[in-house]
């Protein structure tokens, strides 16, 4: 049986670890070829040679996403060496920091839209480009369930994660005939390495977090790559413009 992705080629950032990492995996599982980016090379090779072992094709590349010429490298890099760019999954994220509003830094605030706003934009911006040379493609932006309600105490990360949906919305209906299909997915809370740092460093925000999933449990990174392959796949060809929430009944509360 062929894979729900079996000859696309897809470029994941923030692939080190966490739901970046399972998602270039799944992927490579349903047959994509891969291009697995995160700042942390180290952490990006582990993938690739993860994605190796099991047979399937993946290069890593050191990449910061708030860095204009580095993701127009990505991109470059990416149709260069695997020919093409089918799919996108633009996951690279900080959490940043925690405190009410008024005690948040100009710097602190600045480095979290760089990475996961700007970030975002940038990637679209190059990848959108190479995907129309292409003839199609299919990008999957993870923004949050803090970017559909309130999140007290993490107001940068919440903004960000707000305006990664405003910039998916704009740009699905931009390409909608252009045969690029472009989503955004809303995960709860997940057991990643992320999160269980801001659990550690704040127990107030771990008090939240422990509360906000009405299923009973973290989710599972894995749960979420599901959703970004089936996205990707042209299973989902009608759907455009979407926040999907992965998120265990979090903002149906």
């Amino acid at each position: 049986m062929t894979g729900m992705v079996s000859g696309k080629v897809a470029l994941v950032t923030g692939a080190g670890s966490g739901i970046g990492r399972k998602s270039a995996e799944l992927l490579a599982r349903e047959g994509a070829r891969l291009l697995v980016c995160d700042q942390n090379s180290d952490a990006a090779e582990e993938t690739a040679e993860g994605i190796k072992a099991s047979g399937a094709e993946a290069e890593a590349l050191e990449v910061d996403v708030s860095d204009e010429d580095q993701v127009s490298a990505m991109v470059r890099h990416c149709v260069s060496r695997l020919g093409r760019l089918d799919c996108a999954v633009n996951n690279a994220g900080i959490a940043g920091p925690t405190g009410t509003l008024e005690t948040v830094s100009l710097d602190d605030w600045s480095r979290v839209q760089a990475v996961n706003l700007t970030g975002v934009f940038l990637c679209m911006k190059y990848e959108i480009a190479a995907m129309l040379e292409a003839g199609g493609g299919a990008i999957v932006n993870m923004s949050s369930g803090a970017g559909l309600i309130a999140t007290p105490g993490l107001s940068p990360y919440s903004a960000s994660k707000h305006g990664v949906l405003g910039l998916t919305r704009t740009a699905a209906v931009e390409n909608a005939r252009r045969g690029i299909r472009i989503n955004a997915i809303c995960p709860g809370s997940i057991d990643t390495p992320m999160l269980r740092k801001a659990m550690e460093s704040d127990p107030a925000t771990a008090r939240f977090i422990e509360k906000s999933m009405p299923i009973g449990r973290l989710g599972k990174a894995e749960e979420i790559a599901e959703a970004v392959a089936w996205l990707c796949s042209d299973r989902a060809s009608l759907v455009t413009g979407q926040s999907m929430g992965v998120d265990g009944g979090s903002v149906a509360r």
